[in-house]
């Protein structure tokens, strides 16, 4: 099973562009991997076909019956999450449990809470892996395993050898989990002042992981001075750009119109299909 997780530095680069325009030339399973803000469904506008519970950290519960109110949980608690009255403040639960260890008549329990949703859906591209983190829930980086989990399930089932993977920004958890294990990290980066020192955040947690990678300059025509910075950087560390993107409006409208580039516009289509079979070619040598 081959997996290619397009990520950045820092957001609002273009990685779910660059992935919306790959499933035109692609056969491939899509995993939206920013479970905070997923976008990729907008573009593909899939049908939903099953829905999953996502359960992330435990939160505590207690047993009116049982609690004497002794106040020890309270004491202990140290995100103030407990009332004096003995009531759990979920959203500020962190499920770490030591009310449960400190309670002298187990009066308190962790249990399961529900963080949030996975889905498996159908579009016109194929099948796309989503998902969807409740507001103020941790553990995104738990729910992006299981949405790469379920992507491998569902391309097996469907006779697929490859996943696509849009991740999250930055070099967070649902970064980490989103290019551990993948045969090519696309790192996608824009002609900006702090354009090297994005990429080279992007490229130590790859280095770290083993993980090869590749650079796309994206509205590389902004800043043409950056961008021969990005691209003599690249050379002199021995790194492949599989291609430069120009700046167009017609991204934008693409996106408003629910379409990738690559059905909008023909001559950004075609930069796209360049870019994909770079890409294609370089997994092949690896």
């Amino acid at each position: 099973m081959r997996q290619i997780a397009i990520a950045s530095g820092k957001g609002g680069v273009g990685k779910t562009s660059l992935a919306a325009s790959f499933a035109s030339f692609a056969k491939a399973v899509f995993a939206d991997c920013d479970v905070d803000a997923s976008n990729l469904p907008i573009i593909f506008k899939p049908e939903i076909i099953k829905k999953e519970n996502f359960y992330g950290m435990d939160v505590a519960s207690v047993d009116e019956n049982k609690c004497i109110k002794c106040m020890e949980c309270y004491n202990a608690c140290r995100f103030d999450a407990i009332t004096e009255e003995i009531e759990i403040m979920e959203e500020k639960c962190e499920g770490c449990g030591v009310c449960e260890y400190v309670c002298p008549v187990d009066a308190i329990e962790m249990v399961q809470r529900e963080s949030g949703e996975v889905y498996v859906s159908k579009s016109r591209f194929g099948w796309i892996v989503h998902a969807e983190l409740k507001a103020g829930e941790e553990t995104s980086g738990k729910l992006v395993s299981v949405v790469r989990q379920k992507a491998m399930e569902v391309a097996k089932e469907n006779g697929h050898d490859l996943i696509i993977i849009d991740s999250s920004a930055g070099i967070g958890c649902p970064v980490i989990a989103s290019i551990t294990g993948v045969n090519l990290v696309i790192i996608v980066v824009e002609p900006t002042m702090a354009a090297i020192h994005d990429m080279k955040r992007i490229m130590d947690v790859a280095n770290h992981f083993k993980v090869p990678y590749v650079v796309c300059i994206n509205k590389y025509d902004l800043n043409e001075e950056k961008a021969e910075e990005i691209e003599d950087f690249c050379k002199e560390n021995g790194i492949e750009i599989v291609g430069k993107i120009p700046y167009n409006k017609a991204f934008t409208e693409a996106i408003v119109n629910g379409k990738s580039i690559a059905e909008y516009d023909e001559n950004l289509a075609e930069i796209m299909k360049k870019i994909w079979e770079n890409v294609e070619r370089k997994i092949e040598e690896s």
